[in-house]
């Protein structure tokens, strides 16, 4: 058993996540979207496929609805999202991710693919499927929680 520090982890951890998330918008950027900032892809993945109202964003992200709205206008501004008349609802707005933004996340996934698979060269396939499986052992259903901010924040 190694004497590591117990503080270790949680920096190793973040130190990967960062160095993925770091590389994935600088190539995201050559691939045609240098605006995409980390928080747009959270919020991008907030809005997801059906589209959602402010205030269901900004829950899934763990903020206020105004603080989700003006990450919308943002988005809006770069041609990422739009806001359309819910149907079910005239008085709500549903946030849906236009071409461009659904580009983006199409784009993502595929780097995040080969980040993965990069990850897989060095240290091993089986290694990395290790890794993620007890990743999810140990984290269980909260591993797709969006809320970062939320608990960064206060």
């Amino acid at each position: 058993m190694t004497s590591t520090p117990g503080y270790e982890l949680p920096f190793l951890l973040f130190g990967g996540f960062r160095t993925l998330i770091d590389r994935l918008h600088a190539e995201l950027a050559r691939r045609g979207h240098p605006d995409v900032r980390p928080s747009y892809g959270f919020a991008m993945q907030a809005i997801g496929v059906q589209g959602a109202t402010a205030s269901e964003i900004g829950r899934r992200l763990g903020v206020s609805k105004q603080a989700a709205g003006k990450t919308v206008e943002r988005l809006e501004a770069l041609g990422y999202a739009e806001r359309a008349d819910d149907p079910a609802d005239a008085r709500r707005k549903i946030v849906r991710l236009t071409a461009h933004g659904v580009d983006a996340l199409r784009k993502s996934a595929e780097i995040f693919d080969d980040l993965r698979a990069e990850w897989a060269r060095v240290v091993g396939p089986e290694r990395i499927s290790a890794l993620e499986a007890d990743l999810r052992r140990v984290v269980g259903p909260a591993a797709y929680r969006l809320d970062a901010a939320g608990w960064l924040s206060g």
